[in-house]
């Protein structure tokens, strides 16, 4: 669940606040209702959604699902999971009681372990659940990235921390400015560690 929290507070940080809850769906619905970690990850999710809503000007819709999360995040500890949820609950107060708020000031920052996580500095299992959440946001295919994904946990296993995958899966999340580019080569080195793999095959 620490992959997925760090993954989703990097994403949010970075401005993508709808797409965050990507990160922490998946998780969420294998969790039996009512637990303390499906309320936390419950309440994330009706947070972000809150903030999209709020910043589309759903003023009604924003209204409700600050309430939910407060709801669902009601008496968990001030620092559960690392998740810093005071600023969390007093910014959804706030929204609740002025929904045009976002209109003049932007959404908080999200703090997990003593920090603001970043796409920048996450290890490599969050940046495996980043890349395919940042993938289907920027309208990507996913695919490429879920392949790319499985390589890369393979090299790492294997001891292979120069991987060309794990190189490839950190820059995609990294960096903004040549997501493009990057995208493409990675889907290059998919196609052609499969087609290797296909013709080592064909030999037995």
């Amino acid at each position: 669940m620490r992959d997925q929290l760090r993954a989703g507070a990097a994403i949010y940080n970075a401005g993508f606040y709808h797409a965050a809850h990507d990160a922490w769906e998946e998780h969420w619905l294998d969790l039996e209702t009512g637990t303390e970690d499906e309320r936390l990850l419950h309440g994330l999710i009706q947070f972000t959604a809150a903030i999209h809503h709020a910043r589309h000007h759903n003023w009604e819709g924003a209204v409700g699902l600050t309430e939910s999360a407060c709801e669902y995040l009601e008496g968990l500890p001030a620092d559960y999971r690392g998740v810093s949820l005071e600023p969390v609950r007093s910014f959804l107060e706030a929204l609740a009681a002025d929904p045009e708020l976002l209109e003049r000031r932007r959404p908080i920052r999200l703090e997990h372990e003593g920090s603001l996580p970043t796409l920048a500095d996450l290890g490599f299992e969050p940046t495996a659940v980043a890349a395919p959440v940042l993938a289907a946001e920027l309208g990507y295919d996913e695919e490429p990235i879920e392949r790319a994904r499985a390589y890369a946990r393979r090299d790492l296993e294997a001891g292979d921390d120069s991987s060309r995958f794990i190189t490839l899966l950190f820059d995609f999340v990294r960096k903004d400015d040549h997501r493009g580019i990057i995208y493409q080569r990675l889907t290059d080195h998919v196609d052609r560690q499969e087609a290797r793999e296909t013709d080592v095959e064909g030999l037995f």
